[in-house]
């Protein structure tokens, strides 16, 4: 049991930087990045979402009031998510402030070597004016991308994050998905534990701007993995559910 234990602890150490030729990574050998956000094909179907500079006072919330009333929220009203709403989450939380190339791009949230791992995807089940159905934010576009609208979307994703049930009660469920690529051509074996880091980052973002708009939210890390996968339609290798968390107006 020992071993076992501290097996799975040595990931949570940097002993493996010390172990990494770093010369051979794909960065070091010119081979060129992985794109910022997935490709998508142009004629799919989006929905362009409203600027930051435009929001008005939408998420003008003190940050100290924010920080000491943030907490997890597991009970929703049941009220819609307005669309300017969601736009903020989705900015807070992967926005893009500067593009600087094809593989590189500033964001709202830190991520180790600029790489943002990420996708996010969105359940969306009350949002006003917004189909029930799969959604991907696009960063750079600032659009949200319609992947899907399987049937029974509430109790599909209550079975897969394995009965919660408060998750079919949101407005909107974040899940974020790795694609691992974009942080080991940097970094190599090294990258996984940054991965799980910077999932972090983006989470308490939610969180914070949850508070300033009056809604709430509740990280999950505990999901079927081979069904939230299914669910979205990634391939679960190159691509795979990392974190996920809810999102509803408070009662």
């Amino acid at each position: 049991m020992n071993h076992e234990r501290n097996r799975y602890r040595e990931f949570l150490k940097d002993n493996i930087r010390q172990r990494v030729d770093f010369s051979q990574t794909d960065q070091r050998r010119q081979i060129p990045p992985p794109p910022v956000e997935k490709p998508f094909s142009p004629d799919a179907r989006r929905i362009a979402l409203k600027k930051i500079d435009l929001l008005g006072d939408l998420g003008a919330f003190d940050l100290k009031s924010a920080i000491a009333h943030r907490e997890s929220c597991r009970f929703y009203s049941g009220e819609p998510l307005k669309l300017d709403e969601l736009s903020f989450l989705l900015w807070a939380t992967q926005g893009v402030r500067l593009r600087l190339d094809a593989g590189h791009a500033l964001r709202t949230v830190p991520s180790a070597g600029c790489r943002h791992a990420f996708e996010s995807y969105l359940c969306v089940l009350n949002v006003e004016g917004v189909e029930k159905g799969i959604y991907r934010y696009l960063p750079l576009e600032h659009e949200l991308l319609f992947e899907q609208a399987p049937e029974q979307l509430e109790s599909r994703i209550v079975r897969a994050t394995l009965g919660q049930r408060f998750t079919g009660d949101a407005a909107v469920v974040f899940v974020w998905t790795a694609i691992p690529y974009r942080m080991e051509w940097r970094y190599g074996l090294a990258a996984h534990k940054v991965i799980a880091l910077d999932a972090g980052h983006v989470c308490q973002n939610l969180y914070l701007a949850c508070e300033a708009i009056g809604a709430g939210t509740c990280a999950i890390a505990a999901y079927d993995q081979p069904g939230m996968d299914r669910l979205l339609g990634v391939d679960g290798e190159e691509e795979f559910t990392i974190y996920l968390a809810p999102v509803g107006k408070k009662g």
